[in-house]
């Protein structure tokens, strides 16, 4: 389904289609951000304008396992020339896994003013849309942040722990197997240091994929959704629901679909996820 509009979505404006970049890309109140898992994706062609969000390199602390402070944050969106009345509009590969994760990041120090491009890159290509090579120039700006505000849309392991048993369901967005702790990892993806495999007591399985239509990678209509977060798992939208998958990136996915998709209140992302979870001393799992 083409129409965003008609899919059924609790927030349907905070999708954007790639008719809609292709027609406002050089609109100077808008920035385009492509943000992916492989780096070399951008360099080698990407939308006109668009600036690149590197997640490991722009969105983390260098030196601890955390995000970015508040001066790093403004440095970040003096750098690729917003302001806090830019509108960025996010896209990038894997059915936009990174960009929702990028995203995410930009609601922890309340850029509200966000949209993702539906259907990423992959619908980008596949429509033969333009990619230039060019690296875009623009102006730095003097963007005044809040200090970071976790305590909405994430969680951290000790409070997850409390959570268990609670009326709060947990959704383990990995694969099937790294669920069943067959796996410790995503299958071929390197062993990243977990020293057990499963998952965290009570929490349902739900592939964070499973949201996006393979296709070309848009976003499955409000139906579709449903018919697996709350038909086949029983979840509601009055649930506080806690999402978790590796290190916070898949579960960032089926965060947004939660939240702005289906209109969930209460969604968090554990970033810590299972490369925390899995080398806790003391932690409970199930397989």
């Amino acid at each position: 389904m083409s129409d965003i509009a008609a899919r059924g979505y609790a927030n349907p404006s905070v999708l954007v289609s790639t008719d809609w970049v292709a027609e406002h890309k050089g609109d100077p109140n808008i920035r385009v951000i492509e943000s992916n898992e492989d780096q070399l994706l951008y360099p080698s062609g990407h939308i006109p304008g668009a600036v690149q969000v590197d997640w490991a390199a722009d969105l983390n602390d260098q030196l601890r396992r955390d995000y970015l402070d508040k001066a790093g944050f403004e440095a970040l969106a003096s750098k690729i020339g917003i302001t806090r009345d830019t509108t960025v509009v996010f896209y990038g590969d894997k059915n936009n896994w990174w960009a929702t994760y990028a995203f995410w990041v930009f609601q922890l120090f309340g850029h509200t003013n966000a949209k993702v491009m539906d259907g990423g890159r992959l619908k980008w290509e596949k429509e033969g849309r333009e990619l230039t090579r060019d690296v875009p120039s623009y102006p730095a700006t003097s963007y005044s942040a809040p200090e970071r505000d976790d305590a909405k849309i994430r969680i951290f392991r000790d409070e997850v722990l409390k959570k268990i048993g609670t009326e709060t369901r947990l959704v383990d967005v990995r694969s099937p197997q790294e669920f069943s702790g067959e796996r410790t990892h995503m299958p071929e993806y390197p062993q990243e240091g977990v020293l057990r495999g499963g998952h965290i007591p009570g929490a349902k399985s739900v592939p964070w994929a499973r949201a996006a239509n393979p296709e070309d990678g848009t976003f499955k209509d409000s139906t579709e959704l449903k018919a697996i977060y709350e038909q086949e798992q029983g979840f509601k939208s009055s649930d506080p629901v806690i999402a978790y998958c590796r290190i916070g990136e898949r579960s960032s996915h089926t965060w947004f679909v939660l939240t702005y998709l289906l209109g969930y209140p209460n969604v968090r992302n554990y970033d810590g996820s299972w490369t925390e979870w899995g080398n806790s001393v003391g932690v409970p799992v199930e397989r």
